[in-house]
């Protein structure tokens, strides 16, 4: 059977050898891309522009980022139909395609996250360390801790007050040159799309912008969003007196952290969605002015057949909604929990609409191809390619993040970067 053939049904004129091949897992791709991109450049405006009202988000951020980057590449991996094959973008990467050029940017990325947290961190990992080393009597836990933090601290045990200020001019090094390669990490995504010549959705020089945009808009949305839940979850845990001696006493002090945090997030949050809707209206009116050859099929799928994934999911629930959530007056944490989820939903169903409706027309310009999201897997094609593939690419990275909180600590870590 051709990949695609289970989930594509054909309207009209359609060639026998087109089917919708990019599915879910293209769809995630981008979004978990995006995501990676935002969460980096969150964390930069605390380090590079020194917005300390975002000291704590920041250092969340990114810590949420490095997990996320552990996951950016898997759906590509789970798409291919021989997975080891992607390997070979990072053992020999090259810019002579765009996804080849994956495998530079995604290790330089990876890289720069690495060294940044390595240096934010370095004393903590330290302070681990030489109590440890010092302990005669160690467990077998002990002894599995000290080995794993002497390795993190890299031989580097000094933790002088000179030493700590190098730290902190290579945080902001690193951060302000992480910026541009993360948007690129995630603007190449959308110049695959964008240069795209067969393809008349595609075929635009606005879509690396617009991916950036909205990369940076769902980044700082499910930040906040896992800010939230963790900081709900420390309330729980001092209400029922379960804390660590870390936290702080009472949960009217873990609200008050929580909601100056929140609400000085949610002004660059609006800041950028602004941004992302007009380049994205910006597009949709040119391609309206200038009403190229292709626009008669555009139009018939942009006004018609994905009107409300387009009009009433993106733009309405996604993108307005929330626009008036976040403008209202008075902002609580209800009130941003809803939006950041209907901001999230907005940016994946504009990944959805630019992958599943750039391919919802046949190149004949006279017929349709409808996708149908496997909900039941019957087989290893379907879960992947399907709504269980999609889960748990999203799961992942939470997973990565309570692991990593381990070992980066992002709330008892104290420190004056």
């Amino acid at each position: 059977m051709v990949h695609g053939e289970v989930w594509t049904i054909k309207e009209l004129f359609v060639y026998p050898n087109e089917f919708i091949y990019w599915s879910i897992q293209i769809v995630m791709y981008p979004f978990m891309t995006g995501l990676v991109a935002g969460a980096f450049v969150l964390s930069s405006l605390y380090h590079v522009f020194g917005v300390k009202q975002l000291k704590d988000m920041a250092r969340f951020a990114l810590v949420f980022s490095f997990a996320l980057l552990f996951v950016a590449p898997m759906p590509i991996v789970l798409h291919l139909q021989f997975p080891f094959r992607g390997f070979n973008i990072f053992m020999t990467p090259h810019f002579t395609s765009a996804i080849a050029a994956f495998g530079i940017v995604f290790s330089a990325y990876g890289a720069i996250v690495a060294s940044e947290l390595w240096f934010i961190y370095r004393k903590h990992f330290v302070e681990i360390a030489l109590p440890l080393k010092e302990k005669q009597d160690k467990t077998l836990f002990e002894w599995f801790k000290y080995l794993v933090f002497c390795a993190l601290t890299l031989g580097v045990y000094d933790i002088s007050e000179e030493s700590l200020k190098r730290d902190e001019k290579a945080i902001k090094i690193l951060a302000g040159v992480g910026i541009p390669v993360a948007m690129f990490l995630h603007g190449y995504a959308g110049f695959i799309f964008g240069s795209v010549k067969a393809n008349a959705l595609w075929m635009t020089p606005l879509m690396p912008v617009i991916f950036i945009m909205s990369a940076i808009v769902s980044g700082i949305a499910l930040c906040m969003l896992t800010y939230i839940v963790t900081m709900e979850i420390r309330k729980i845990l001092v209400s029922r007196k379960k804390k660590p001696s870390h936290m702080p006493q009472t949960t009217e002090e873990i609200k008050g952290v929580e909601m100056h945090v929140i609400k000085m997030t949610a002004r660059y949050l609006l800041f950028f969605l602004i941004a992302a809707i007009s380049l994205e209206l910006l597009d949709l009116i040119f391609r309206g002015y200038t009403a190229v050859k292709s626009w008669d099929v555009l139009r018939s799928v942009i006004y018609g057949r994905d009107f409300v994934d387009i009009f009433i999911l993106q733009y309405g629930l996604g993108n307005l909604v929330p626009f008036i959530l976040f403008l209202m007056p008075g902002l609580t944490i209800r009130r941003a929990v809803v939006g950041t989820i209907l901001v999230l939903f907005g940016v994946f169903m504009m990944r959805w609409n630019v992958v599943i409706g750039g391919q919802a027309f046949s190149l004949t310009f006279a017929g349709y191809m409808h996708y149908h999201l496997p909900i039941i897997p019957h087989d290893w094609e379907t879960f992947k390619e399907g709504l269980g593939g999609a889960l748990s690419i999203f799961i992942m990275p939470f997973v990565l993040f309570w692991i990593f909180n381990k070992i980066f600590p992002v709330f008892s870590f104290e420190k004056s970067h």
